[in-house]
């Protein structure tokens, strides 16, 4: 089915055109009928299959200008929430309709400004909710409710917050829910919210005769990142993405592979917004060839040209393992899918295996360089602190007029330790009774 064929306003088709969109994906042609015959629909679709404007356009469509808050789209992660509002700004546009994305990590004050002049709102629930209780956000004239990525966001523990949100809207709406996977939790949300849903289900983007997954089982685990750095250096060709377990991992692989050559850029929930969205522009603008990223911050983000995934720490789970693979080998493009794989990975990779439709074959260990690694990637910041803190410390003490005969010039740190002494032989001799 081709755009122009929808049922929809000729600027949005005009739209589709001048962005070059002819056919539409799976599950742009399934849910967009339905929705503008105003269906609830359950979508369960990956990212980069299209959801984002199978909801946009029909949404979109609906919506009067002027007429308040009408839309609502609620996201897991503030980099969705940027992507998602930036597909609503570039159709939106041509029909005087308004977006403003709401998230945390940045000033609220421009945020209240600009929601008084939208028709549609995308929002963390976490930010959302911080403008209901502040009375800058009136959700009563709401009339669809959108919730993207379902399952991360109630893995990341939103439910609470989600539902919150949704008693500040009138019950009488059109509610839609997309998610990769489709699960109790969902279906217990679907029921309550949702009125006799429609429910459409797409099969996989990635093509598993174009993917070819395999992993390396390293006997020393002090070789892992050496090993990481050969392969990168060997698949030059198209985009990385290196999923580590932890924030603090992802910061520690990033800057140790840019200290070997290698263009990397680190995105997780610990870094502020604009070093967030610095990563992502790198990536928009190919200025990085590797991203490493923690599964919550790289979810719904949909990267083109991705030619190898790398489980630099293996998933807890075999959906985990699939959303991560999911990101390569697609429109008829060939993918790798590589496991690095140490002792304490053990337990979580016979869990990815015990999915019968996996193939994950072992590969030969490659001969490789020993390169250096290096877990200090805070010391600049460390010394900064641990130097105020001292120079407070002093203060403290210098004020004391029973400590000030003990302090000179030369005699700081021994005055300092004696201190710290005696502090431990008091506890000691507490202990001792």
């Amino acid at each position: 089915m081709k755009f122009n064929e929808l049922n929809i306003n000729e600027k949005l088709k005009d739209k589709t055109n001048e962005l070059g969109f002819k056919e539409l994906t799976l599950i742009q042609e399934k849910c967009i009928p339905e929705i503008i015959n105003g269906k609830d629909v359950v979508g369960q679709a990956e990212t980069g299959s299209g959801k984002t404007v199978a909801f946009c356009l029909p949404l979109l469509d609906k919506i009067t200008p002027g007429d308040g808050i009408q839309t609502v789209v609620l996201t897991p992660t503030r980099e969705l929430c940027v992507q998602v509002t930036d597909v609503f700004k570039e159709f939106g546009r041509t029909l005087k309709i308004k977006t403003t994305s709401i998230y945390g990590g940045v000033s609220i004050e421009p945020q209240i400004k600009r929601i008084r002049r939208s028709e549609v709102i995308v929002g963390t629930p976490g930010r959302m909710l911080d403008h209901l209780r502040r009375k800058t956000m009136d959700l009563g004239r709401v009339r669809f409710l959108v919730l993207d990525e379902t399952d991360k966001m109630l893995e990341m523990g939103f439910i609470d917050d989600v539902e919150k949100i949704i008693r500040y809207m009138p019950k009488q709406r059109q509610t839609l829910m997309f998610s990769a996977t489709i699960e109790r939790n969902i279906d217990r949300l679907m029921h309550r919210h949702l009125n006799n849903p429609e429910i459409i289900k797409t099969k996989s983007q990635v093509d598993s005769s174009k993917l070819e997954q395999v992993y390396y089982d390293i006997y020393q685990q002090t070789n892992k990142f050496s090993i990481l750095v050969h392969l990168l250096k060997s698949n030059a060709d198209g985009l990385a993405i290196v999923f580590c377990a932890t924030r603090r991992e992802c910061d520690v692989v990033e800057k140790n592979l840019r200290v070997h050559g290698i263009k990397a850029s680190a995105i997780h929930g610990g870094m502020t917004q604009s070093k967030r969205m610095k990563s992502l522009d790198a990536l928009k603008e190919q200025k990085t060839d590797v991203l490493v990223a923690t599964d919550v911050a790289a979810r719904g983000l949909d990267i083109k040209n991705v030619t190898h995934i790398y489980h630099y720490d293996v998933p807890k789970t075999p959906t985990e393992y699939i959303h991560r693979i999911g990101r390569t080998a697609r429109a008829g493009a060939n993918g790798t899918a590589i496991t690095l794989l140490t002792e304490p990975d053990h337990d979580n990779f016979r869990r990815v295996q015990s999915n019968e439709e996996l193939n994950i074959e072992k590969a030969e260990m490659p001969e490789f360089e020993k390169v250096s690694f290096s877990r200090k990637t805070d010391h600049r910041n460390r010394t900064s602190q641990n130097r105020h803190w001292n120079n407070n410390r002093n203060y403290r003490h210098k004020n004391r007029p029973s400590q000030n005969k003990h302090w000179s010039n030369n005699s700081n740190n021994q005055s300092n330790n004696n201190n710290r002494n005696y502090r431990h032989r008091n506890k000691n001799s507490k202990k001792s009774y």
